[in-house]
């Protein structure tokens, strides 16, 4: 996609063309999994690109067949076993600093979704300011699945994009929702057939980096406006409640029925 690549870690490509900054997931074998490593690596290259005065537009992708997973299941399943709070919150608090830095970047975030979001990486799609997708890409609040509430600020993004009921409907039941449907209900702007779907993204990228750069922060920073401070307290109780639903039982059975590809057996405790 871009002329020039280099790995700003093994986790995460930067690929520059142009003023088009372009973020690769590069965790292909987890389906782009977010574990803190990675997760910090994207904090720092969003942050890069915000001061970066020569980048007018940002790209988040994955590598492979895949956007983002969420947060990685093998990682979650350790640190519940070792019931290590602080390893989690390390997470959940690095992926306050990604909403953060996404919403307080005074340039276009466009995430373009080459596969399955699920979880908290539907969220992190979310988030940015604007979704394209190719038509072999899902999106999946899958939180209920593991009994955990949602993340990256989901709660905040969501119901905002399609609506409470929608939403609602989202998070309670875990449906998978196509490409064609995301778009339908305003959740995502175009969708593109996979095979051009690079192609795609690279030419929408430059439009959105051709365009007037002081208006477009302007228009921004007016979206978003007096609900930057609500989105940063929506992610804190978001935090707040995933650490309480990471303690639970039901968050161990929920983690257990994934691997043992399973239904999960709630309790309530």
């Amino acid at each position: 996609m871009g002329a020039t690549q280099q790995a700003a870690s093994s986790l995460l490509l930067e690929e520059r063309s142009g003023a088009v900054m372009t973020l690769r997931l590069n965790r292909p074998e987890k389906l782009n999994a977010l574990n803190i490593e990675l997760s910090r690596a994207l904090v720092h290259a969003l942050l890069r690109a915000g001061d970066d005065k020569s980048v007018r537009a940002v790209v988040l992708t994955g590598a492979g067949r895949g956007f983002c997973s969420g947060g990685d299941i093998g990682f979650m399943r350790d640190v519940r076993s070792r019931r290590a709070v602080d390893e989690f919150g390390a997470l959940l608090e690095i992926g306050k600093e990604i909403c953060l830095a996404i919403a307080s970047m005074p340039k276009v975030v466009i995430a373009a979704v080459n596969g399955p979001a699920a979880g908290g990486g539907m969220s992190l799609a979310l988030a940015c300011d604007l979704r394209i997708a190719s038509d072999q890409a899902m999106f999946k609040q899958a939180f209920a699945q593991l009994g955990l509430y949602p993340d990256l600020g989901a709660t905040f993004f969501l119901p905002r994009l399609v609506g409470l009921s929608r939403a609602s409907e989202m998070f309670y039941t875990s449906e998978v929702i196509s490409a064609q449907e995301a778009c339908r209900i305003g959740m995502v702007y175009r969708v593109y057939p996979h095979e051009r779907f690079e192609e795609e993204v690279r030419k929408f990228a430059e439009g959105m980096a051709a365009g007037p750069p002081l208006a477009l922060r302007d228009v921004k920073r007016t979206m978003i406006g007096d609900a930057h401070r609500e989105l940063e307290q929506a992610v804190e109780e978001e935090n707040r409640l995933q650490r309480h639903c990471f303690l639970s039982e039901d968050f161990a059975e929920g983690v257990a029925a994934f691997f043992e590809k399973r239904p999960p057996k709630f309790r309530g405790h």
